[in-house]
C-alpha cells in the first residue's frame, strides 16, 4: 500500500493541473496501473480517494439523512441490529432514490468514473448503501459474491466501498480472496444475517486461506471489486467504535439482469424478513 501511495504522491502535481476531474482520475489510475491490478486481483484500493474534508461533509449529510429521511423510508430499505433500538442501524438501502445529495454522489463523482474505467463502459448506478457495525453487536458479514444476489444473465458489475472512519481487524475491515473473480460463482445458501441473505457454503478451503487479503484503512479509503470477487468481514469486536462505510453498486451498460428472478427473490426475502419480525 505504501508503494502505491507513493505513486499517487508522485502524480499529484500532474493531476492538479489536469483539465477536468475525469482526466485527473484517469492519470492516477493509468499511472498506477490499477486497471491491470483490478483485472488480475478482482479488486483495487485507492487510499484515499476523497479528502478528510469531503469525508466529513459526507458524514454530516449522512447524519441529516438518518434524522430527516429515514422516518419516511420503507422498512425493507432500513435494517437494524436490534429492531427495537433505532440507534442500531446496520444498513440503509437505495439512498440515492430518496435524497438529492446522495444521488449526486453516486451519479457525478470520481466513484462513478473509477467504476467506468474498470468496467470499460458506461456505469449505471444501481444502489447506494450505508453499512454500519455497531460497537460490540455488529455481526460478521458472511463470505459471499455480490453478483450472486444480482442475478445477471450477462455479468459486468462492480461494488465500491468507501470507509467513513478508521477500519481494522477489530471493528471489521473487508477481506478479499484474490483472483476469485476468475472462477464461476461458488454455491451459496441462506446465511440468516440480515442484509446479507446468502453466504458461500463451501468457504474456507486452502486456496481461500492462501489468497485472503485484508484491507484496514483510514477514513477515505476506497475499495472497488468485481461482483464475482469473494469478500467478507468479521463482526465488530470493539466496545466503543462503530464501523461506518458507504457502498456503491454499478452495472456496466452491457449487463443483462434476469429481472423476473431478481424481483421474485426480493419479494420472497421481504416476506420472510417480515415473518421473522426483522423489518
Amino acid at each position: 500500500m505504501k508503494k502505491l501511495n507513493k505513486k499517487y504522491a508522485d502524480l499529484l502535481h500532474q493531476a492538479s493541473i489536469a483539465t477536468g476531474r475525469k482526466e485527473a482520475v484517469g492519470l492516477l489510475l493509468k499511472a498506477a496501473n490499477l486497471q491491470t491490478k483490478f483485472d488480475d486481483n478482482g479488486y483495487i484500493a485507492i487510499n484515499p480517494l476523497f479528502s478528510i474534508d469531503k469525508i466529513e461533509e459526507i458524514k454530516i449529510e449522512l447524519s441529516r439523512y438518518i434524522k430527516e429521511v429515514t422516518p419516511n423510508v420503507p422498512d425493507h430499505h432500513i435494517f437494524y441490529e436490534n429492531k427495537d433500538d433505532k440507534t442500531s442501524i446496520k444498513q440503509l438501502q437505495q439512498m440515492f432514490t430518496y435524497d438529492d445529495y446522495f444521488k449526486e454522489l453516486i451519479e457525478n463523482s470520481p466513484i462513478r468514473e473509477v467504476a467506468e474505467i474498470v468496467l470499460r463502459e458506461k456505469a449505471e448506478p444501481k444502489n447506494l448503501q450505508f453499512f454500519n457495525k455497531p460497537p460490540g453487536i455488529g455481526k460478521p458479514t458472511p463470505p459471499h459474491q455480490d453478483g450472486y444476489y444480482f442475478m445477471l444473465k450477462k455479468h459486468n458489475a462492480v461494488t465500491c466501498w468507501l470507509a467513513l472512519e478508521k477500519v481494522d481487524e477489530e471493528n471489521g475491515c473487508i477481506h478479499y480472496v484474490k483472483g476469485s473473480h476468475k472462477s464461476e460463482y461458488r454455491p451459496h445458501g441462506r446465511s440468516n444475517v440480515l442484509g446479507f441473505s446468502q453466504g458461500i457454503t463451501d468457504f474456507g478451503n486452502d486456496e481461500d486461506k492462501k489468497n485472503t487479503v485484508s484491507f484496514p484503512g483510514e477514513p477515505g479509503t476506497f475499495l472497488i471489486h468485481n461482483a464475482k470477487t469473494i469478500h467478507w468481514a468479521e463482526g465488530n469486536k470493539s466496545q466503543t467504535r462503530t464501523r461506518k462505510a458507504l457502498g456503491f453498486i454499478y452495472y456496466g451498460e452491457s449487463a443483462e439482469i434476469n429481472q423476473e428472478a431478481h424481483d421474485a427473490y426480493q419479494e420472497k426475502l421481504r416476506k420472510e424478513m417480515k415473518e421473522k419480525n426483522l423489518i
